[in-house]
């Protein structure tokens, strides 16, 4: 089941409770009739309003962490409009990476402040991709961690066994981009993906 079938079903889940507890309170309060007329007009409302709202919220980028490690697919930058009070900013359409940088086949639109040097970058990373090089990035040098171009490297050639653990992601906190002086690489190119071992004859 996916995840959009998931919310679908949590949604239906939830309007048929509501709608059992409000048979419930018709049924067995001791409500005036025009109490209980008002309570099934509010309820009537609040259906048609949460799902005329809801379908408003389809297509629109999630300012959740981006995932650990990821492949960058598109970007739009929104620069700063002063007369409109907008701040700006980066749009990010990226797929999930597992460990092995192979991606998820799930592509997702992650919402990022705006700065210049990440407006740089990612207008870099645009350039690097319409050339037919791939671009990926971690959520670590987006502000969540102290990991580094690298810390990527050396995961990708050092065996797991041996790896630091020092740097890297961390997994909570809140997402911020990074700061206009900071230093790191935000997109390099997506090493190949690690072939899994051959069995030993």
């Amino acid at each position: 089941m996916t995840s959009l079938q998931t919310v679908i079903l949590t949604l239906s889940v939830a309007y048929a409770v509501i709608g059992a507890l409000l048979l419930v309170v018709l049924v067995y309060a001791r409500l005036h009739w025009s109490l209980k007329a008002v309570a099934v007009v509010v309820t009537s409302a609040f259906y048609v309003v949460s799902f005329t709202e809801m379908r408003g919220l389809l297509g629109w980028a999630s300012t959740d962490r981006l995932p650990a490690t990821f492949k960058l697919l598109k970007a739009r930058i929104v620069e700063p409009h002063s007369l409109e009070g907008d701040s700006g900013s980066i749009y990010l359409w990226v797929e999930a990476l597992d460990e092995d940088n192979r991606p998820s086949g799930i592509p997702r639109a992650f919402r990022v402040p705006y700065n210049d040097r990440l407006a740089d970058k990612t207008h870099a990373a645009e350039n690097e991709i319409a050339l037919g090089h791939p671009q990926g990035g971690r959520a670590a040098d987006f502000g969540g961690g102290d990991g580094s171009l690298i810390d990527m490297v050396r995961e990708y050639v050092t065996p797991k066994t041996i790896l630091e653990t020092s740097g890297g992601d961390s997994s909570t906190g809140e997402f911020n981009a990074p700061p206009a002086g900071a230093q790191g690489a935000v997109f390099t190119p997506i090493p190949p993906p690690r072939m899994p071992p051959k069995d030993e004859q």
